[in-house]
């Protein structure tokens, strides 16, 4: 059985900052070389936000929106990936999932999202202006 759990969404104001946590249970964790933060708007595709490949520690970066603001990281020993979030803006407003286990290099898994083989259920994040 592999679960994956967030948390740390909620509602915030523009300028503010957030930390959402992906908790992973069961085996996909020690397997999964590359996680990821994804979110889905409403009215919107979901759009990969970040991945990091787990054995080399390298992180790529989707809109450029997001470049410098938002920073993933892992926590091998709680089994746990976090997607820091600061100097939110109105438009980072949407419902953030966290994926794991990639078919394939994890930059290319950013793009392709169905390249990903488990997803949590989310944890919505409100951006007030």
């Amino acid at each position: 059985q592999v679960q994956l759990v967030e948390s740390g969404g909620g509602s915030v104001q523009a300028g503010g900052s957030l930390r959402l946590s992906c908790a992973v249970f069961g085996d996909t964790y020690s397997s999964s070389s590359c996680m990821g933060w994804f979110r889905q708007a409403p009215g919107k595709e979901r759009e990969g936000v970040a991945v990091i490949d787990r054995g080399g520690g390298s992180t790529h970066y989707g809109d450029s929106s997001v470049k410098g603001r938002f920073t993933i990281s892992q926590d091998n020993a709680k089994n746990t990936v976090y997607l820091q979030m600061n100097s939110l803006k109105p438009d980072d407003s949407a419902m953030y999932y966290c994926a794991a286990v990639c078919w394939g290099p994890c930059g290319s898994c950013l793009i392709t999202s169905s390249r990903f083989g488990y997803w949590g259920q989310g944890t919505q994040v409100t951006v007030s202006s």
